[in-house]
């Protein structure tokens, strides 16, 4: 399984991201590959600059239910927790293959 983490450079959430899918990784006990794009960087793929921050996506599918990128922007879930990341049950949701 692999897991991206897709987020631009200075984004208040994208930590918050990271610990979520860590925590949801953890919990689900499966292993997975997380990589980090930052979409502001030369060396991100083109396919991936076009999603808001924080994206996280499991083997190419959006935890948060977006078909395909909406533009570079800040993202907001319903996530009552955190708005800026997606709710635990939503990634242990995506990494349970669910």
């Amino acid at each position: 399984m692999k897991i991206q983490l897709v987020y631009f450079r200075g984004c208040p959430h994208a930590a918050a991201a990271r610990e979520a899918i860590e925590r949801c990784v953890r919990a689900a006990g499966v292993s997975a590959e997380l990589e980090e794009v930052d979409t502001t960087s030369a060396e991100a793929p083109a396919e991936l600059r076009g999603w808001g921050s924080p994206t996280i996506l499991v083997d190419g599918v959006d935890v948060g239910g977006a078909p395909a990128p909406q533009g570079r922007s800040c993202r907001l879930y319903d996530n009552p927790d955190n708005r800026g990341v997606p709710s635990d049950a939503a990634i242990r949701a995506a990494v349970r293959g669910e």
